[in-house]
């Protein structure tokens, strides 16, 4: 499954303009990723929880039903919590996309070949979950026509978007989970607790 796009450069455009979009990431390079493209209070970088993305995502979508929400995350941290999609479908929240970044390898390991590299096909698995939306992106013309999902309110959104295994440097976000927390509560209009 070899692919061409550049994991930066997707993340920096599907954030682009992003408005009052809340990003939760999973749980490595994808948070890198999304920190790299902009660091913001209405980003929620989840650290040692893999397989939680989508949950913590499902949760966020389903307690502020008026904001767009967008998981980013890795085809491995995903593989670790295919219930989640299934969950998602069933509750339907109109406003969650899950984005996927999948270069069929573990990254934070060793790169190790992923199940979506042995033929795992995630947005096969989310479609037959029930999400009414589902986009396998392999191209920019693709990422272009996903991008404006993000912002409206007629989800649930699955993407599995197709990138390179090309070595990228981290971009470390603030890895105090306290910190996280109460920042980003704060953001919401709630006190740090």
């Amino acid at each position: 499954m070899a692919n061409d796009l550049d994991r930066r450069a997707v993340v920096k455009a599907l954030l682009k303009d992003r408005g009052d979009l809340l990003v939760v990431t999973g749980l490595g390079s994808s948070s890198y990723d999304v920190f790299a493209a902009g660091d913001t209070e209405a980003n929620f970088y989840l650290w040692g929880a893999m397989g939680g993305a989508a949950m913590v995502g499902l949760g966020l979508a389903l307690a502020q039903p008026k904001r767009p929400v967008a998981v980013i995350t890795g085809d491995g941290e995903q593989l670790m919590g295919l219930g989640s999609l299934a969950t998602s479908a069933a509750k339907r929240p109109k406003n969650l996309s899950i984005v996927v970044l999948d270069n069929a390898h573990f990254g934070e390991t060793g790169m190790q070949m992923s199940h979506s590299g042995l033929g795992s096909k995630l947005e096969l698995i989310a479609a037959g979950a029930g999400f009414p939306s589902v986009s396998e992106i392999k191209d920019i013309d693709a990422l272009t026509a996903f991008r404006p999902k993000l912002q409206d309110l007629n989800g649930p959104h699955f993407a599995r978007i197709a990138i390179s295994t090309a070595h990228v440097d981290r971009a470390l976000p603030p890895r105090d989970g306290v910190f996280l927390k109460n920042r980003f509560r704060a953001h919401l209009g709630f006190p740090p607790n």
